[in-house]
C-alpha cells in the first residue's frame, strides 16, 4: 500500500496526460470559445497521441545520450588520469547550455538534414550542463575518509567508484538528470521548426496562423508531460 501511494502522483499525472492527448479534440466547444471567428480550432494535421509519442521518443534518446556523455565525462575528470581536463569539461558543458538551441539546430541541419536527428543533437548539448555539474558536485563531495576506508578494505578503484562514490553521489546526479530532462521536454518543441514531429507542431502552427487554440493545445500537453516526468523523478531522487 505504501508503494502504491508513493507512485500515485506520477501515475495520476500520466493518466491525465494520456486522457488529454486522447480527448482534447472533444473539447472543441471550449477552444471555439477562445477563437469564435475560426472554423478550425482543433489542430488538424497529426493526432495528439502520435505527437506525444514522437516528442517523448526524441526527449528519451537525447536524455540517454546526455546522461551517458555527461556522467561519463564527469567521472573521467574526477579520476587522477583525467583531472587536468576538469576545467575544459566544465567550460564545454556551460557553453553547450548558453548556446541557443535554435543556433545549434541551424548548424546541425546542413550536416544532419531536417528532422529529429538535429533536434537530438541540440537537446544533448543543451542538457549536458546540469548533468555534468551535479555529477561533479556529487563525486567531489564524497568524504576523503570514506575513500581511504574503501581502499583500506581492498576495493579496487572501479569497485570504489561503483560501490561507494556513485551511491553517495546518486541524489546529486539524479537531481541534474531531473533538471536536464524536464527542461528538454519544453525545449524539444523547437524541433518543429526544422520538420521534426513534436508537440511543438500545434504551437508553431498556432503562432503562424495566429490561432490561440492550436498554441494552447500544444502547451497543455507539454506542460502535463513535464509535470509527469518531474513528479516521477521526485519519487526516485
Amino acid at each position: 500500500m505504501a508503494a502504491f501511494w508513493r507512485l500515485a502522483p506520477p501515475v495520476m499525472w500520466l493518466a491525465l496526460l494520456i486522457l488529454a492527448a486522447l480527448y482534447l479534440p472533444r473539447l472543441e466547444g471550449l477552444f471555439q470559445w477562445l477563437e469564435p471567428d475560426r472554423q478550425t480550432v482543433i489542430y488538424p494535421r497529426q493526432s495528439f497521441p502520435a505527437l506525444l509519442l514522437q516528442h517523448a521518443a526524441i526527449v528519451a534518446v537525447s536524455a540517454v545520450l546526455a546522461i551517458t556523455i555527461g556522467v561519463g565525462a564527469a567521472i573521467g575528470v574526477t579520476r587522477r588520469a583525467g583531472e587536468e581536463f576538469l576545467p575544459l569539461v566544465s567550460q564545454l558543458a556551460s557553453i553547450g547550455q548558453t548556446f541557443p538551441p535554435v543556433a545549434v539546430l541551424a548548424l546541425a541541419v546542413p550536416a544532419l538534414g531536417y528532422g529529429a536527428e538535429a533536434v537530438v543533437v541540440a537537446l544533448v548539448l543543451y542538457g549536458l550542463l546540469p548533468i555534468v555539474r551535479n555529477t561533479l558536485a556529487g563525486l567531489q563531495a564524497v568524504d576523503r575518509g570514506v575513500l581511504e576506508s574503501a581502499r583500506g578494505i581492498g576495493l579496487s578503484p572501479l569497485q570504489t567508484l561503483w560501490q561507494v562514490e556513485l551511491p553517495i553521489a546518486a541524489p546529486a546526479i539524479m537531481g541534474g538528470i531531473r533538471t536536464s530532462v524536464t527542461i528538454n521536454i519544453a525545449t524539444a518543441a523547437i524541433g518543429s521548426t526544422i520538420g521534426a514531429n513534436t508537440l511543438g507542431n500545434p504551437i508553431i502552427s498556432g503562432i503562424v496562423n495566429n490561432n490561440m487554440a492550436f498554441t494552447l493545445q500544444g502547451a497543455i500537453l507539454i506542460g502535463l508531460m513535464a509535470v509527469t516526468v518531474d513528479s516521477a523523478f521526485s519519487r526516485v531522487a
